[in-house]
């Protein structure tokens, strides 16, 4: 464990260090990320070698805070999330030395570093613990130190609201998980990870810790109607920020929920029913609210909820198998969701930084006012089409390896089990829902990276585009080569995942369902290799095209225009009219509010049309709720009013009350 206290010490000194050259601007841009680099890469190290070697280390050191212990671990499953973490980071911290010149007249960068440093260790720490007070301890660090991330622009109003949207929202899901870890404690007898595996899943109590872990852990991971931070949060943060909040940070959910199933033993169905119906929710409201976005970053935080929707999908096949003792379903599932966690930090990082440099060299959001940068930042454009392309889950990309394996083990269920109704029924709404998913997810980014980079300039915001430094383009290129390695070597991730899948179904099922793993391996193979060879086909094909026309002479005419004599960008589609199609049809989801003004008369001078997609949750469900809650409180303003004799006078009665309730 030397090498992990070591990436903590990296990283803890670096986050001090920012603070002292807050005013040595040239120093900071490199001490900052090369501080938070040098942590990532000794903590990689040990987390490589555990999850390829399948073996775990730990460190136990006691200390004074009562219930607690620095008891931290590395196994295969800690591993997985580690990898994702720190890549990511490491990845986003360079990202962000190039990203932030454009602040550093206006803001303090040393502040951000710090807390940038802070996030990385916090995370870190999250997925190594193994003592409740630490694991909250590490918790709040990490929601304290993202929320400083999200508010950076706080003189923007909308950047201060998301903010305290995502402050709230993460304080009442760390309730629950206060909650959680109590009533764990008291059934094991202490507050040590260890105690917690003599949980039986089928108590009352582990129902309650069960529900608790998906409404605190959930919060944070972005499980719709919880997601209403998410939307607000992301697009507000720096970009590279927002890489790291929605590529690693909101995986915490996933890896909390996840460590608390390995201490509950044979988890009734209705948990697994629970995470598919949540997944379908999720994965099918994300990318039809992504759909409808103007704000690309907007547009990329709804994504996060749909992927995270596919996490829960997963997870959920492998609580089915679990629960109906179907082995392949079980592996599988838990293997294909565990390892969308990766492969979403890798695709969905890379669309991020992405959208930085967008924004970066355009200074612009909105959709509708871009169009034909790939003319004028042809590498960005290319790192976004990547990820593209990944996270629609297309072959022989990253983003295809994870949603085969959840593919093939709802096959199994239905396969296997095709008499039983639990699995069999389970395995149909995984796979139909995976399919509506990935064909909404083609049409959002075809709009996306059509709108944006394809056809011609729709506003001034584009005239002076250029390309992103190099300290912004060496992130967004190992962020591709990435996705494209991982989508061509899926059978090496085959042979790795039983080792973290095992932790989940060992204790019920027995075995790392190796057997099952290998009998897909040539499946997989097989598709990536035509999806490959087809890629090839066409490369060649436009390659060969433009040599036999570079010998023919070519000619320039203008061709019909259906007398359209001098066409202007405003003739181009726009993201909404793009989008149409599609979010009309689901209308009574989305609730799409348009605004026409029609022309009118022979000789129109103007015509306008426009159109906002609210999100339903945060406007029927929460808001309501909100305002109802502040309007009863404020009832109680009047006790209020500032006189110091008072308040220790209701100091006292309180005191009064538990003593006597005490003695009783």
């Amino acid at each position: 464990m030397n090498l992990v206290l070591a990436a903590f010490g990296f990283l803890l000194l670096g986050a001090f260090l920012s603070l002292f050259l807050a005013k040595h601007i040239k120093i900071l841009r490199i001490a900052g990320p090369v501080s938070v680099v040098l942590g990532c890469c000794a903590g990689i190290i040990p987390a490589i070698i555990s999850i390829i070697r399948g073996i775990s280390e730990s460190l136990c050191i006691s200390w004074q805070i009562p219930f607690g212990s620095f008891s931290i671990e590395m196994d295969p499953l800690s591993a997985l999330f580690s990898i994702a973490i720190l890549f990511i980071s490491s990845l986003s911290a360079i990202f962000g030395s190039g990203y932030l010149r454009h602040y550093e007249d206006t803001k303090n960068i040393g502040i951000h570093w710090f807390f940038f440093n802070l996030l990385v260790a916090s995370m870190l720490m999250v997925v190594l613990a193994r003592n409740a007070v630490l694991f909250l301890l590490a918790w709040e660090i990490m929601s304290l130190s993202s929320f400083f991330l999200v508010v950076f622009e706080h003189e923007k109003a909308a950047v201060r609201r998301a903010g305290w949207t995502y402050f709230i929202a993460t304080h009442i899901g760390t309730a629950f998980l206060f909650v959680m870890f109590l009533l764990l404690g008291r059934k094991g007898g202490s507050l040590d990870f260890a105690s917690f595996h003599l949980v039986d899943g089928t108590g009352t109590v582990a129902c309650v810790v069960f529900l608790f872990a998906i409404i605190g852990f959930g919060t944070k991971a972005g499980f719709m109607p919880f997601h209403i931070w998410l939307p607000e949060a992301h697009p507000a943060a720096p970009s590279h920020v927002s890489a790291v909040m929605s590529g690693v940070m909101i995986k915490t959910g996933i890896y909390g929920l996840v460590r608390i199933l390995t201490f509950l033993e044979m988890p009734p169905p209705w948990w697994g029913w629970i995470l598919v119906i949540i997944g379908v929710v999720s994965g099918i409201c994300g990318v039809l609210f992504a759909l409808a976005q103007h704000d690309f970053k907007r547009l990329l935080a709804y994504h996060s909820v749909e992927n995270i929707g596919i996490i829960a999908l997963g997870l959920g096949i492998g609580l089915l198998g679990v629960s109906y003792d179907n082995p392949g379903m079980a592996f599988l599932g838990f293997a294909g969701g565990l390892l969308h966690v990766v492969n979403h930090a890798v695709f969905k990082s890379l669309l991020f930084l992405s959208a930085g440099a967008v924004l970066y060299s355009t200074g612009s959001r909105e959709i509708d006012h871009l169009g034909g940068l790939m003319k004028k930042m042809p590498y960005t454009a290319t790192a976004f089409l990547v990820g593209s392309v990944a996270i629609c889950g297309l072959p022989p990309l990253n983003g295809f390896i994870s949603e085969f394996m959840i593919y093939v083990g709802s096959f199994e269920g239905v396969l296997q089990d095709y008499m039983t109704e639990g699995p069999a029924v389970g395995g149909i709404i995984t796979v139909a829902s995976l399919a509506l998913i990935g064909g909404l997810a083609i049409a959002c980014f075809t709009k996306a990276f059509g709108i944006i980079f394809l056809g011609e300039s729709r506003s001034q915001h584009c005239d002076h585009a250029h390309e992103v430094n190099m300290a912004m383009k060496i992130p967004m290129l190992v962020l591709m080569t990435a996705c494209v390695l991982m989508g061509l070597w899926g059978s090496i991730i085959f042979d790795v995942m039983p080792g973290v899948t095992g932790l989940l179904t060992k204790t019920v099922i027995g075995g790392t369902g190796d057997d099952f793993f290998h009998s897909y391996k040539s499946i997989l193979l097989n598709v990536t290799f035509f999806a490959l060879a087809l890629i090839v086909v066409i490369v060649l094909f436009v390659y060969l095209r433009s040599r036999l026309m570079s010998r023919k002479h070519q000619a320039n005419a203008v061709t019909w225009d259906c007398g359209y004599l001098a066409p202007t960008a405003k003739m181009q589609y726009t993201a909404s009219s793009f989008a149409q199609p599609i979010t009309r049809l689901f209308q009574t989801f989305l609730r799409t509010t348009r605004r026409i003004s029609a022309p009118d008369g022979l000789f129109p001078k103007s015509a306008s049309f426009s159109s906002e997609t609210n999100d339903f949750y945060r406007e029927q469900v929460y808001k309501p709720t909100f305002n109802a809650m502040g309007s009863w409180l404020s009832k109680f303003r009047q006790i209020q009013h500032g006189r110091l004799n008072l308040y220790i006078m209701y100091v006292v009665l309180a005191l009064v009350v538990l003593f006597v309730w005490k003695l009783r």
